[in-house]
């Protein structure tokens, strides 16, 4: 895990570089692939989050149970 703020920043990052792809995709009148980049923009932040929930429930997990 890189850190509680770190995570932020990435899907930050990501959300702002798929904005601007999407939006001059747009403008150039290729509707289908702005969609395609925000699909695959959002699968890629889902990735991310999903790591993150994952790496939780293992602290979780090692608390209750007593597991390093």
């Amino acid at each position: 895990m890189i850190g509680d703020t770190g995570i932020l920043f990435q899907v930050a990052g990501i959300g702002i570089i798929v904005a601007m792809i999407h939006t001059v995709l747009k403008q150039m009148g290729k509707e289908e692939f702005a969609q395609f980049v925000s699909l695959i923009g959002f699968i890629i932040v889902l990735l991310f989050v999903l790591n993150s929930i994952s790496d939780l429930f293992q602290q979780i997990k090692s608390v209750f149970f007593l597991k390093g």
